[in-house]
């Protein structure tokens, strides 16, 4: 997560709506941004989901009903969300929720496109866990 400097656009205004599940972010110079709480779940910058390095990514399944319960400010350079499945070591910096924001067209699109090559859904009924055999296990006898 990058910090506050100089080029950082910080928010001017940031709504919660909690019915539609939209977080409304504005920054200086008119720009204002709507994103939704599933979109913001999936793209949560957390460890958990995005891992230690490149190729740990988890992919987010089943967030489609997700809403955000409340924002904590995290000093003057960034918001956590409480998420409604109980998610919330997400640290959402204003330079990453500007550039979702500016973003969210083609990442949501790659994540569609994911989300159908994994055979997964934005629905939590529709994904069933994958049976794994123990580690070592090879099915010979």
């Amino acid at each position: 997560m990058a910090g506050l400097n100089e080029n950082t656009k910080t928010p001017t205004e940031i709504k919660l709506h909690q019915k539609s599940r939209i977080l409304e972010i504005s920054f200086a110079g008119g720009e204002r941004f709507e994103l939704s709480c599933e979109f913001l779940r999936v793209f949560t910058p957390s460890a958990e989901a995005r891992g230690h390095g490149p190729g740990q990514e988890v992919l987010q399944v089943g967030k489609r009903d997700v809403g955000i319960d409340h924002l904590e400010a995290v000093g003057n350079y960034a918001v956590r969300p409480i998420f409604s499945d109980g998610h919330d070591s997400g640290l959402y910096s204003w330079d990453l929720l500007h550039n979702l924001g500016v973003n969210r067209d083609q990442l949501w699109l790659a994540y569609l496109k994911r989300l159908e090559q994994a055979h997964a859904s934005r629905d939590p009924s529709e994904n069933q866990p994958v049976a794994t055999k123990p580690h070592g296990a090879c099915g010979k006898h």
